[in-house]
């Protein structure tokens, strides 16, 4: 069995925030979804957990970082290409994320970044010359 990853964000809005991550072409798993949780999948090794900020502070014991004011995490992932690291931080400017600026281009790696409805800082990278990456 691969290792999944689960990545757990706090949210102000629920429906807001699942609408987005459909929005940029995540899954909704329902069956890991209700009132205080919404799981989004990317692909079969990592999920988004999106929580309400209620429900994500009992998991812990310090105060939720309000993401519009803080950074806590740089959540990065890879793609295929750089049209497809174009594409999704097309989707999720349209879809409401405020754009991380201009690409950055360092011949190796592409990249393009985003913030979530919910301040959550994104990634997305295309990287030349990985494994199974051209």
């Amino acid at each position: 069995m691969s290792t999944q990853i689960f990545v757990n964000l706090p949210c102000h809005d629920l429906p807001k925030a699942k609408a987005f991550y459909e929005a940029i072409g995540y899954r909704n798993n329902p069956q890991f979804t209700d009132d205080k949780a919404a799981c989004m999948v990317v692909d079969d090794t990592i999920h988004v957990m999106l929580l309400t900020r209620e429900f994500f502070g009992s998991f812990v014991k310090k105060p939720v970082a309000d993401t519009r004011q803080v950074v806590g995490a740089i959540n990065c992932l890879s793609l295929d290409s750089r049209e497809a690291v174009d594409d999704i931080h097309s989707k999720a400017v349209k879809a409401g994320a405020k754009s991380g600026g201009d690409p950055q281009d360092m011949g190796f790696m592409y990249s393009r970044a985003f913030e979530d409805l919910d301040g959550n800082h994104w990634e997305f990278v295309h990287m030349s010359g990985m494994p199974d990456q051209a």
